[in-house]
């Protein structure tokens, strides 16, 4: 585990030059990915929400990353993971809150996030930040 020595991580926003670190950190953490992480579906993102998909960097190293969303309904936390060096330490709940306040400030009032029923863990932690879980079925089509 890497100790940082302050209670500030470095956010910013995700560049496409990010797009094989971050690949690399969701695939570290287990996320399972999809067509929908593509490179060229990651471009689409960031044409829509540049400003909703962020980054934290302990010195030049890329250690988080968070995809927010908004639909202009409900905003979306998708595929927030932090290296396993660097859990505990607090950047999820920074990056977490980040995207949370700019989501707030383009006038959202509800975020949805989904998790994997195997993920006990994230589970904890997103309860801990104030989310509350509901019992869904998620059903989906890729249409390409």
């Amino acid at each position: 585990m890497h100790e940082r020595k302050d209670n500030m991580a470095h956010i910013r926003e995700f560049q496409m030059e990010d797009y094989q670190d971050v690949v690399a950190l969701w695939q570290v953490c287990g996320l399972q990915l999809s067509k929908s992480d593509s490179r060229e579906s990651i471009e689409k993102i960031l044409r829509r929400d540049p400003d909703l998909f962020l980054v934290v960097e302990d010195g030049k190293s890329i250690v988080g990353a968070v995809m927010g969303r908004y639909d202009g309904r409900r905003g979306w936390i998708q595929h927030l993971a932090v290296s396993p060096d660097y859990q505990s330490q607090g950047f999820g709940r920074q990056l977490l809150q980040e995207v949370e306040n700019r989501l707030s400030a383009r006038g959202c009032e509800k975020v949805n996030l989904l998790v994997t029923l195997d993920n006990a863990s994230v589970r904890k932690f997103y309860r801990q930040v104030g989310y509350s879980g509901y019992e869904l079925i998620l059903m989906e089509k890729w249409l390409q």
